[in-house]
């Protein structure tokens, strides 16, 4: 015969499994989900389209989708900003992970000095910490985005 202790260690044991399967079948589906054939695609083919963010001064960012939707959710997106674009200082609520592919950029926090990205570069930004993005060469730059979450700007 089972003790009181003993009955409640089974129940939460078997919940616990229960969950677990739950939460691996919900996975199996995502990525049953997302899987697609190999996918290449030349730069030409890219389509950008604007994002709605200025910095008042140089225009507007412009983005292109490689995959995902970043305005929905995870996704991997070409950005390009006009030679001389400094954003605000501002935040997304997720991290994402960056490469400059086209022109020299700065990412910093407000008060740190300017380090120069060359083409290359690769940049890791924290979810929800206070940054400045610039785009410091006479060409515009193009930086390649990946976030596991959708992209938002808050200033």
């Amino acid at each position: 015969m089972m003790t009181q202790p003993s009955r409640l260690r089974s129940i939460i044991a078997a919940g616990a499994l229960a969950l677990l399967a739950a939460a691996a079948h919900a996975q199996a589906q995502v990525q049953q989900k997302t899987k697609t054939s190999s996918v290449s695609r030349s730069v030409t083919e890219l389509e950008y389209g604007p994002t709605g963010l200025s910095d008042g001064v140089h225009g507007e960012l412009s983005a292109a989708p490689a995959y995902g939707d970043l305005a929905h959710g995870p996704h991997g997106t070409f950005i390009k900003m006009p030679a001389g674009y400094v954003s605000h200082t501002h935040t997304h609520t997720e991290d994402y992970w960056a490469v400059v592919v086209s022109g020299v950029m700065v990412n910093k926090t407000p008060d740190s000095p300017d380090v120069p990205l060359p083409v290359g570069s690769y940049y890791f930004q924290k979810g929800d910490e206070r940054h400045v993005t610039k785009c410091i060469s006479p060409n515009e730059c193009i930086f390649f985005v990946s976030q596991n979450g959708k992209f938002d700007y808050r200033e």
